[in-house]
C-alpha cells in the first residue's frame, strides 16, 4: 500500500516540478517552490511537519545540508525507497538544493510527545544512551553530535525530536544493517553497529517521549565540536 501510494505521489510531484516550465496563465497559481512541493504534503505534511504515518518523517526545520544530502542519496540510489528514487531520478542538484532550502526554512510546531509503551527501566536505558552513551561499548551520546537539545547542527546533522518511534527504529536498523549509508567516514553506520535491538528500542522510546525545546531550529555550524569525523558534516 505504501508503495502504490508513494508512486502516485511521486508521479504527481514530477508533473508539478516539470510542468512549471510551461508558460503560466493568469489563472495559474504562483510558480514558487512552496507550490511545487505541495505534492509532498500527503506524505510529509503541508508544512513538512510529518503525518500520522510513522514512516514518513518530518522535514521542516532540518538543516538544508542534511536534507540536500538525503535527496541526493535517494536520487543516486544510496537510499532505497522506490517512490523517492523514481521521483528524484532526473532532478538536477540545483533544484534539489532549492527543495532542501525550502523545507529547512519551515518551522511548524512539533507533535505532542509520544506516550511511552515501555517500562521505566527501558526508558532509563534510553536516556542514558542518548545523554551519556556507553564508553565501554564505543557508543557516544546522541547529544554529542545532535546537540544538547537534540535539535541538530548546520549544515548536516538533523534534529531527532518530533519523529515517530517506528521511523527512528527503522532508520537505526537501516544503519546497523548497511541498507542506509552516508559519505565516508559513515559515522552513523559505525555508531549504530554497536547498538543492540534492546538499545534501539530504548533510544527510540525515550527520544519520542521528549517535549519540544523552546528553540526547534538547528544550531549554527561550529556551535560544538563533534567527537569524531563525520563525512556528512564538514569540519
Amino acid at each position: 500500500m505504501h508503495l502504490i501510494r508513494g508512486v502516485a505521489v511521486a508521479t504527481a510531484l514530477v508533473v508539478s516540478v516539470f510542468g512549471s516550465a510551461h508558460a503560466q496563465s493568469p489563472e495559474s497559481p504562483p510558480d514558487t517552490m512552496a507550490e511545487r512541493v505541495l505534492a509532498c504534503a500527503p506524505c510529509h505534511g503541508a508544512q513538512g511537519e510529518g503525518t500520522r504515518d510513522p514512516y514518513f518523517p518530518r522535514l521542516a526545520g532540518k538543516p538544508a545540508g542534511y536534507l540536500f544530502n538525503q535527496l541526493v542519496a535517494f536520487r543516486n540510489g544510496r537510499r532505497h525507497y522506490p517512490p523517492m528514487n523514481y521521483l528524484l531520478e532526473y532532478l538536477p542538484e540545483a533544484y534539489l538544493k532549492e527543495m532542501a532550502d525550502h523545507f529547512a526554512g519551515l518551522n511548524p510546531p512539533l507533535p505532542p510527545p509520544a506516550i511511552p509503551t515501555v517500562g521505566d527501566e527501558v526508558l532509563a536505558l534510553g536516556k542514558t544512551l542518548v545523554t551519556q552513551g556507553d564508553a565501554s561499548r564505543n557508543i557516544p551520546a546522541c547529544t554529542s553530535c545532535h546537540g544538547p537539545s537534540l535539535t541538530g547542527m548546520e549544515p548536516g546533522i538533523p534534529g531527532l525530536l518530533g519523529l515517530r518511534p517506528n521511523y527512528v527504529s527503522a532508520q537505526l536498523g537501516a544503519w546497523r544493517y548497511g541498507t542506509r549509508t552516508a559519505r565516508a567516514p559513515d559515522c552513523m553506520q559505525v555508531v549504530a553497529g554497536h547498538l543492540t535491538e534492546a538499545d534501539v528500542m530504548a533510544v527510540t522510546a525515550w527520544l519520542s517521549s521528549r517535549p519540544a525545546p523552546a528553540e526547534r531550529r538547528s544550531v549554527p555550524q561550529g556551535t560544538y565540536a563533534l567527537p569524531f569525523a563525520c563525512g556528512s558534516q564538514p569540519q
